[in-house]
C-alpha cells in the first residue's frame, strides 16, 4: 500500500519542530499502544538530537498487556528514553507525567527554569486529548480524523511545566509496507486514502494468526478460515453487510470490521513485537540495498552503450570530413 501523506502543512510542522527544539527540555510522544513502534515518527528521532524522550503508549486499555510488557522491556536501559502505558482517560496517569518528566529533567521544574516539554506524535494517537487532560481545560481540538491540529500552541501545566504543542507530522516516506498496514488498520492514516477491503485483509491475517479467539468470540464463528477473504465474507453476512440478491458489500464487511478494531469491540491486542520489527527491517534493508545494486548495475549497463553512441556519432563526423574533403578535391 501506498500513503500519500506529507502535505504543505506537516511540511511546515517540521521546520517549526526544528526551530523549537533548541528550547526543549524533554519530548513527551505519544504513540498508540497497539503499534509501539510504526505510531513512532523516525523523523522526531533524528529532529531530537538526544534529547530526552517520554514515551506514553497511548490506548492502553485497548492494548495486549503481555505483549506491550515486550516494548517496555526492550526500551528499559536507555537513560534517554522513559516509557509508560498510558490513557488520557485515567487521571492517575495524567497525574503522574509531572513526575515522570522530573525524572528525564532533574535539573529543573522551578518557576525560574520550568521544564519545558514538547507534546508530539503521528496524527490521531491522542495529543490533544493528552494537553486537555493535562491543563483540565479544553484548549486543543479533538477529533476522530488525523491532522486535527494545525497550529503550535504554547501552555503552562503548573509554574515549573510549560507544554508545547505540535501538528502531527509523519515522515515523507513509509519505508516499511507492513507499517504502512498496520497504521491504517489502527487509524492513524485518513480513510479516504486507503482501501477498506484491502486494509481489512490485512488485519484479518493478523487476527487469523495471533488472536484467534478474539475473532470466534466477536463474530461467534464456528469455523474460523485461514483464508481472511472468507473470514471477512463471514463478518460481512453475520453484521447485515449484504446487497440486492443476498451478495456481500465487501466495503461495507470491512467498515463493521476496521470499526470494532479500532474501538476495541474487538479485545485487547499488539500488533507487533520487538523481534517482528527486527525481522521486518532487516528485511527493508535487504530491499534497499537490492535496489541500490540494481540501480548500480543499470547505470554501468549504460556506461557502454553510451560510449558506443559517442562512438557512431565519431565515426559519423569522420565519415562527414572524409565525404566534403573528397568533394572539394572532385571540384
Amino acid at each position: 500500500m501506498s500513503v500519500q501523506w506529507y502535505p504543505g502543512h506537516m511540511n511546515k510542522a517540521r521546520r517549526e519542530i526544528e526551530q523549537v527544539m533548541t528550547q526543549v527540555d524533554v519530548v513527551i510522544e505519544v504513540l498508540d499502544a497497539r503499534i509501539p513502534d510504526s505510531s513512532q515518527n523516525p523523523m522526531l528521532t533524528t529532529l531530537r538530537a538526544g534529547v530526552p524522550v517520554l514515551r506514553l503508549l497511548n490506548k492502553k486499555d485497548l492494548a495486549d498487556k503481555a505483549r506491550l510488557a515486550l516494548w517496555l522491556e526492550h526500551w528499559q536501559g536507555n537513560d534517554t528514553i522513559l516509557a509508560h502505558p498510558f490513557s488520557t482517560q485515567d487521571k492517575a496517569d495524567v497525574a503522574k507525567i509531572s513526575q515522570w518528566v522530573s525524572q528525564l529533567v532533574p535539573h529543573r521544574g522551578t518557576a525560574e527554569k520550568p521544564i519545558r516539554a514538547m507534546i508530539a506524535g503521528i496524527p490521531n494517537v491522542g495529543k490533544s486529548s493528552l494537553m486537555n487532560a493535562l491543563l483540565g481545560r479544553r484548549v486543543a481540538k479533538v477529533g476522530d480524523e488525523p491532522a486535527v491540529t494545525k497550529a503550535q500552541q504554547k501552555l503552562k501545566v503548573t509554574n515549573g511545566f510549560v507544554l508545547l504543542d505540535t501538528p502531527g507530522i509523519l515522515w515523507p516516506k513509509i519505508e516499511n509496507p507492513d507499517a504502512s498496514y498496520r497504521l491504517a488498520v489502527t487509524g492513524a492514516v485518513r480513510d479516504t486514502a486507503i482501501d477498506y477491503e484491502d486494509v481489512a485483509l490485512v488485519g484479518l491475517r493478523f487476527f487469523i494468526k495471533d488472536y484467534q479467539d478474539a475473532l470466534v468470540t466477536r463474530y461467534k464463528l464456528k469455523d474460523l478460515s485461514s483464508d481472511p477473504f472468507e473470514v471477512l465474507k463471514v463478518i460481512g453476512s453475520k453484521r447485515g453487510a449484504l446487497r440486492a440478491g443476498g451478495k456481500i458489500d465487501m466495503h461495507k464487511a470491512a467498515e463493521v470490521f476496521l470499526n470494532d478494531v479500532r474501538t476495541g469491540a474487538i479485545g485487547p491486542y499488539v500488533m507487533e513485537t520487538p523481534e517482528m520489527i527486527a525481522h521486518e527491517e532487516l528485511l527493508v534493508e535487504e530491499a534497499k540495498a537490492k535496489k541500490e545494486a540494481e540501480k548500480q548495475a543499470r547505470l554501468a549497463a549504460a556506461v557502454p552503450q553510451r560510449q558506443q553512441e559517442k562512438n557512431r556519432e565519431y565515426r559519423n563526423q569522420q565519415a562527414q570530413q572524409q565525404d566534403a574533403k573528397a568533394g572539394d578535391k572532385t571540384e
